[in-house]
């Protein structure tokens, strides 16, 4: 029955019943006993054991009478009862906890997202991880923004390459603004992260050699941009309009797909002009 609000602890006390009923013993090289099951699946000692928490406890759990399970025992449980990845994901939300490897970070595309951002051509298109690194774009993209075959991988970050890098650092108009948005879209991605070192690493050398960086950290906004516009002053081009919409993959949340349209028929013309060359 579907009621106007979840009771987390029923769904979670239901959703371990029953994936636990769906499993088969003898996929767990369980010995056969002489007596029949009277209930399918394994049975709450079996999985007790595979988890190494107390049978009490997963008695207490499936009555919806147990404590919040921590991030460690929904891990157990998730492996005990042999969950996907997507059932894992639902139990740890259940639970309330974070997985411990949330902060798993993604450094290479994905072969399919990749073949997509060079299948969105002409429209210039990049994807990124939570931290901004640019893990694949296209030549539209290259075009407009910089050759990133040129540059080194750590060196590969839109944040680093907006504060650091001598040919984009006064490339956008209102630089204020597109520092300001990516400062509050790092502070988001560190929360959600705490144990990205490569991030926290990132946030403290943009501090120590930006000043505007510092100033803006320290603001304490906090927003994931998910679309909106920049102005660029292209050295070959001139000034170009842009708007841009950042797309979330569902099964690799940790990466986005940046891509990027013309604002108005003059930046289009000047796109055109850029890319064709």
């Amino acid at each position: 029955m579907i009621t106007s609000t979840v009771d987390v602890t029923q769904e979670l006390a239901a959703f371990l019943r029953t994936r636990r009923e769906r499993l088969d013993p003898r996929d767990f090289g369980l010995p056969a006993r002489r007596h029949a099951r009277r209930t399918p699946g394994l049975r709450r000692e079996e999985v007790a054991e595979l988890a190494g928490v107390s049978v009490d406890y997963i008695v207490r759990l499936e009555q919806a009478r147990g404590p919040r399970p921590s991030a460690d025992v929904v891990e157990a449980l998730a492996r005990a009862l042999r969950l996907a990845p997507n059932e894992r994901a639902y139990l740890f939300g259940l639970a309330q906890q974070r997985p411990r490897d949330a902060g798993k970070l993604a450094t290479t595309a994905a072969p399919s997202l990749a073949r997509l951002v060079a299948d969105l051509s002409p429209l210039p298109a990049m994807l990124m991880n939570h931290r901004y690194d640019i893990l694949a774009w296209n030549g539209e993209m290259a075009r407009l923004l910089l050759d990133f075959d040129t540059l080194p991988p750590s060196q590969r970050n839109a944040m680093w390459l907006c504060l650091m890098h001598p040919e984009t650092r006064e490339f956008y108009v209102d630089r204020e603004r597109v520092v300001r948005e990516g400062v509050a879209h790092l502070r988001a991605a560190w929360a959600a992260h705490p144990e990205d070192q490569a991030l926290t690493h990132l946030i403290a050398e943009c501090i120590t050699r930006d000043e505007q960086f510092a100033r803006l950290w320290n603001d304490r906004d906090v927003k994931v941009n998910g679309r909106g516009h920049k102005v660029m002053r292209h050295p070959e081009a001139g000034v170009i309009a842009m708007r841009f919409e950042t797309l979330t993959p569902l099964q690799d949340p940790d990466q986005l797909l940046v891509i990027y349209r013309a604002a108005d028929e003059e930046s289009q013309s000047a796109l055109d002009r850029l890319c064709t060359r």
